[in-house]
C-alpha cells in the first residue's frame, strides 16, 4: 500500500555537468527575462551566506513545516553539484538546516540549500561561502519525525521546481530553469549578453538609441500635458 506522502524516490536524471556549469557565467535577471519573468522564486528567500553564486541541480524535498528528517535524507542521497531545495510551507517557527547540515554537505560537494522555511547558526553561514537562501531565522531547532517527500514537484518561494531543475542564486534571487529547456535557455541568455553589452557600449561612445520610448508612447496613446515635448 502507497504511503502516499511519506515517499522517497530515486534521483532524477540531471542535465550535463557541463551545461549546468556554464549558468555560472550568466546572472539571474537574464535567465528570468527569457523564462518570461515566470519562473523566479520569490523574494521573500534571500541569501545568508559570505559571498558567492548558486549553480546546480535540485534535489526536492516536501517536509512538514518545522521536521527536517529528510533533509537529512536528501544530502545522503544527493551528490555533488546537486543543490538541497527544501519545500516547508514557509514556516518560519523551527529551522530546518543549521551548521552541521551545512557542513555535512559541504563535506559531499553539494552546492548549497534553498529552504522556504528557517535556518539557525547564521554566523557560521554569513562566514561562509556555501549558498544558502533561506525565508527567515529561528534558533529553535527541527523536529526528525516525518513525514515528507523526495523528488517530487515542490513550491518553494511560489515557484513549482521539479528534482532536476536547474537552480542559480545571486545577488538578485533566485531563478529555477527547467532541465528540458536548459539549453535553449542558455542560448538565449548568451544573445542577450550580447546584445545588452551593446547597449552599454553605446552609452559610454554617445551612440545610444533612445527613440524606441517615444515611439512607444506615442502607440500607447499617452499624451504630454503642458509640455513642449511632441511625440
Amino acid at each position: 500500500m502507497a504511503n502516499i506522502g511519506f515517499r522517497i524516490f530515486p534521483n532524477p536524471n540531471r542535465p550535463a555537468k557541463e551545461l549546468v556549469e556554464q549558468f555560472r557565467d550568466v546572472v539571474t535577471p537574464h535567465i528570468s527575462d527569457n523564462l518570461n519573468r515566470l519562473h523566479a522564486i520569490a523574494p521573500g528567500l534571500r541569501p545568508y551566506h559570505k559571498e558567492g553564486k548558486l549553480v546546480g541541480t535540485a534535489i526536492t524535498v516536501k517536509s512538514r513545516p518545522g521536521d527536517n528528517l529528510m533533509a537529512h535524507k536528501a544530502i545522503d542521497m544527493a551528490e555533488p553539484g546537486d543543490v538541497i531545495v527544501v519545500d516547508a510551507g514557509g514556516d518560519l517557527t523551527n529551522a530546518i538546516v543549521g551548521e552541521i547540515m551545512m557542513r555535512l554537505a559541504q563535506k559531499k560537494g553539494i552546492a548549497g540549500f534553498v529552504i522556504d522555511g528557517a535556518i539557525r547558526d547564521t554566523e557560521a553561514f554569513k562566514n561562509d561561502v556555501f549558498p544558502v537562501y533561506a525565508r527567515g531565522v529561528t534558533h529553535r531547532g527541527p523536529y526528525k519525525d516525518g513525514p515528507g517527500e523526495i523528488n517530487v514537484p515542490v513550491s518553494v518561494g511560489g515557484m513549482v521546481v521539479h528534482p532536476g531543475d536547474i537552480i542559480v542564486g545571486d545577488d538578485d534571487g533566485l531563478a529555477v530553469v527547467p532541465a528540458e529547456q536548459a539549453e535553449e535557455v542558455l542560448r538565449l541568455v548568451k544573445e542577450q549578453q550580447v546584445k545588452e553589452e551593446a547597449i552599454l557600449a553605446s552609452i559610454q561612445d554617445g551612440t545610444v538609441d533612445r527613440r524606441w520610448v517615444d515611439e512607444l508612447l506615442k502607440q500607447k496613446g499617452c499624451e504630454f500635458v503642458g509640455s513642449s515635448n511632441k511625440i
